[in-house]
């Protein structure tokens, strides 16, 4: 695929958004994966032979900026937008720990992917994309802009040491569920590592919670702690009751679809059509707009 000019700019445009994030230019540079010196001519606005597609690809991945031609979105403050990010708020503030446990498609990724935008040392990790132990510290310390190649435990040496000297610290792992066993170990190691000077915030659907509970129940090492560790409880947006469910998730439907339809659009429909689901909310209006 071709790196166009325009795709160039959006990235651009990006890295400069991304840059408040980082406490200096040589760790962002990090984070992206390219030299000091080039990113210095990035920022001069020099892109001919600086960085190659597949860089070009690599950084557009990294900071969520779509190749493609991509509608706009506005993000709702549904009460799950608003609550977790009270809860992430709270938690790089005070440097505690917590977990939620919620159903699929209700805005949690969503969230955390705008709160990381928008504040500084807060990281995102999507844990099914990093499974084992070595793929997940190497993909923290990279976000965090220390370097993540090299032997393995120099990589979470270097990781931990770094993250006792920022200002409030703060690591989201989404899709927690899906980690190894070895990298769940590794967290709570991490963890002891870094207490008190580093905030945790652990999110997944129901698989996750069944887990949690199931290997304490088994007595198998080291989920107990970590539980502990991340609050002692299952934090959670939606009701239990199945009424009082359907009805928050087609208020929060609603709520993303005024804000994001056309004009002429009928909401209730939209949001009948999907459940509720944001996930399919997203589909419907991107239909609308494309005219299908």
């Amino acid at each position: 695929m071709e790196i166009t000019n325009e795709i160039k700019q959006r990235i651009l445009e990006a890295i400069a958004i991304n840059r408040d994030n980082y406490p200096s230019d040589s760790k962002h540079a990090a984070a992206l994966g390219i030299a000091t010196s080039v990113y210095n001519n990035l920022k001069k606005g020099k892109t001919d032979r600086q960085v190659s597609d597949t860089n070009w690809i690599c950084i557009a991945r990294r900071l969520g900026v779509s190749l493609a031609d991509e509608m706009e979105w506005h993000a709702a403050e549904t009460p799950t937008f608003v609550y977790i990010t009270e809860q992430l708020s709270m938690c790089q503030e005070s440097g505690v720990s917590a977990l939620l446990c919620d159903m699929a498609n209700i805005g949690k990724t969503f969230t955390a992917r705008i709160y990381v935008k928008n504040h500084k040392n807060a990281v995102y990790v999507d844990c099914s994309q990093v499974k084992t132990k070595q793929r997940l510290v190497r993909f923290i310390a990279k976000e965090f802009g220390v370097n993540s190649n090299g032997r393995y435990q120099d990589v979470y040496d270097d990781l931990a040491f770094y993250l006792k000297t920022l200002e409030r610290p703060l690591i989201i792992l989404d899709e927690a569920g899906d980690l190894q066993y070895e990298a769940f170990l590794e967290l709570k190691a991490l963890w002891n590592a870094t207490e008190r000077c580093c905030a945790w915030y652990m999110m997944g659907a129901d698989g996750l919670k069944e887990k949690i509970n199931r290997s304490i129940e088994c007595k198998k090492v080291g989920y107990t702690e970590m539980f502990s560790r991340y609050g002692d409880r299952y934090n959670k947006v939606t009701p239990d009751d199945g009424k009082e469910r359907e009805t928050f998730l087609k208020a929060q439907a609603a709520m993303v679809v005024k804000l994001n339809a056309p004009d002429c659009s009928e909401v209730m429909k939209i949001v009948n059509r999907t459940g509720g689901s944001l996930r399919r909310v997203y589909t419907e209006i991107e239909k609308i707009r494309k005219g299908a």
